[in-house]
């Protein structure tokens, strides 16, 4: 039945309008496009020949690459690259949020020093400025708390506070702040001017607009971007090798150099990076799923109730 329906759907002549037929009433057929095949074809036989040359190369020795995998002190070093990344991107949204809102301000003052801070450590190397906060008691020997130029209520040498996982922390804080303030108030402006101004004719406070109006949906433009950042900054991590901090590639360097197992220890660290990255783009694509665009009717409704029912 279900058959013959269709056949007298595809055979009944098309309505027409205007002396014209109904475009949509015409039957249609993919046309099968010779190139998308011939890309396809290649793209897996290509595919296929570098997956058997990896996974069959001699040099991958992959007995030895399972017995890493969760040695210990990969398993330690692995957990190291994930403490400095989660620090490091918590105090660097802090410090966005912070310059962003400065941008946006209305105080000439502080859009000038949000400015600055952006084009500085923008401009500055991530490895330098790690090795500069390394060194930062070559700056200064000495921080303590107490009156400029008078007495010091409380003073210690700097090399017993900044450890080097302290430094690899504010180093990637500082230079994930100036590119995350960037995507924050690209976000915030993208928000349409009229909501806040119809949450400030409505008696709430700009604090307040901000918080339950404002920032809302400007995440969940700023989380693809952000996320990146992210995923970057895990990978940038590697470079704290240079002052002494055993991260995940740090103590894969310092294994291979003892047992000379170069090629197996490399594709160790790439499976744990790449296992890492994995849960991270899990965790963003849920985050997109939460705060979709698909969801603004519910989303807006969120925010109107945290808005003007919630608590301040």
């Amino acid at each position: 039945m279900n058959g013959e329906t269709q056949a007298q759907d595809v055979l009944k002549p098309p309505r027409v309008k205007d002396g014209w037929p109904n475009l949509e009433d015409l039957p249609t057929r993919e046309r099968i496009s010779i190139p998308l095949i011939v890309a396809t074809i290649i793209t897996t036989i290509l595919t296929a020949a570098v997956l058997v040359s990896f996974f069959t190369n001699k040099a991958v020795q992959w007995p030895i690459v399972i017995g890493y995998l969760f040695d210990g002190r990969i398993l330690h070093g692995v957990l190291t690259t994930i403490e400095i990344t989660a620090m490091a991107m918590a105090l660097g949204l802090v410090i966005a949020v912070t310059i962003a809102l400065m941008r946006l301000s209305k105080s000439k003052l502080l859009r000038t020093v949000a400015q600055a801070y952006t084009w500085l450590f923008r401009a500055m190397p991530l490895l330098v400025l790690l090795i500069l906060t390394y060194n930062f008691a070559l700056f200064y020997p000495e921080v303590g708390i107490g009156i400029p130029t008078g007495p010091m209520w409380w003073s210690a040498p700097s090399t017993d506070l900044l450890t080097p996982i302290l430094a690899a922390v504010i180093a990637f804080a500082l230079n994930e702040g100036a590119y995350s303030s960037e995507i924050l108030r690209a976000s915030i402006l993208s928000v349409p001017r009229g909501q806040e101004e119809a949450a400030v004719a409505l008696g709430m406070t700009k604090a307040r607009v901000y918080r339950r109006v404002v920032l809302p949906q400007a995440i969940r433009i700023a989380i693809p971007p952000i996320f990146n950042n992210l995923i970057n900054m895990l990978k940038g991590t590697s470079i704290v090798a240079f002052i002494g901090v055993f991260d995940l590639m740090y103590t894969v360097q310092s294994i291979y150099q003892i047992s000379y197992e170069i090629a197996p220890l490399l594709v160790v660290a790439t499976i744990w990076y790449l296992v890492v990255v994995t849960i991270l783009t899990f965790v963003q694509s849920a985050l997109e799923s939460r705060f979709a665009f698909t969801r603004s009717n519910s989303l807006r409704r969120r925010i109107l109730s945290n808005a003007f029912g919630g608590r301040s």
